[in-house]
């Protein structure tokens, strides 16, 4: 098990999980101590990284497409302190991050996970009731009916036509952006059967909430992730034919189990990546001559 404490927060690799949980820190967002512990599972991995700096660096974990609801919404638009998959390691610490950016790396290899996009979420996103309020207005969510009511700040012309209230059944898209500059920012729900998203401005779109920029605008990014869980994924196609895809798969499967399966076409420099990988594990340690030889022959048969 790798295990890394920071005042940022605390992350642990038992070897099948990523746990999070947040720290106390003042850097640590609303949104992080808000969604609190987090357990990303090694089949919705990608990627994990680490950036060394001169006071502190950075440890990141980098999801599959489609993997997580949250990061479905927000699109890269989160700030740094928001990002749960952020965690500030100072520099006399270095040398843990590094370790467990190992065991990270080592476990994707080893149990040949596929890191590109699913077509189904992998995490399970925000909890149910949630209630926000940010901008002109509060939205509530209990996993069934949406509510939005409107404050003193929301416009005239929007606040005359009263709360909304409709069901998830009745919600087409769910879209959340954040302030930037003097543009405000919003989270917008558009029904079957309503007008196209941002056809209104969302100062005046009944739908929306129109965020200001202030502390708790990320908040309605949970709101949109816990909505978007319960909507059909993006990527999700009813005719797909073929096998399982490779995040179905059991975490527990060895290394070179799956030789024999189709597999979608993969370009030459990362499949000679990966041998380099396997070579310098191998050099290492951590890969037996047998599981070496197994994975070694998995790759050089996809050439």
């Amino acid at each position: 098990m790798a295990e890394i404490i920071q005042k940022d927060g605390t992350w642990t690799f038992d070897g099948d999980a990523v746990r999070i949980v947040p720290g106390r820190d003042k850097g640590v967002g609303l949104l992080r101590q808000t969604l609190g512990e987090v357990s990303v599972p090694l089949r919705a991995l990608a990627g994990i990284s680490f950036e060394p700096g001169r006071k502190a660096g950075r440890l990141r974990l980098r999801l599959r497409d489609g993997a997580d609801p949250l990061l479905q919404v927000t699109a890269g638009r989160l700030p740094d302190g928001s990002d749960p998959y952020r965690l500030s390691v100072d520099s006399d610490r270095a040398g843990v991050a590094e370790y467990f950016v190992d065991e990270v790396r080592n476990a994707l290899l080893l149990e040949q996970v596929d890191t590109g996009p699913v077509d189904s979420y992998l995490l399970p996103g925000p909890a149910v009731p949630i209630t926000v309020g940010a901008g002109d207005g509060t939205v509530a969510f209990d996993g069934d009916r949406l509510a939005l009511e409107w404050n003193w700040t929301t416009e005239e012309a929007k606040r005359s036509g009263g709360p909304r209230e409709f069901r998830l059944s009745d919600v087409r898209a769910v879209e959340w952006y954040p302030s930037r500059g003097l543009e405000n920012g919003w989270i917008r729900f558009t029904l079957a059967g309503g007008p196209a998203a941002a056809a209104t401005p969302a100062k005046y779109d009944p739908y929306a909430v129109e965020l200001f920029g202030f502390k708790k605008d990320p908040l309605m990014a949970l709101v949109a992730a816990a909505v978007a869980l319960r909507l059909p994924h993006p990527a999700a196609r009813e005719d797909r034919p073929g096998p399982a895809p490779a995040a179905e798969l059991g975490a527990g499967a060895s290394v070179g189990a799956e030789i024999g399966k189709a597999a979608e076409a993969v370009d030459h420099d990362s499949l000679l990546r990966r041998l380099r990988e396997l070579g310098e594990l191998h050099r290492a340690g951590v890969l037996t001559a047998e599981e070496f030889a197994t994975a070694k022959a998995a790759i050089l048969g996809r050439f």
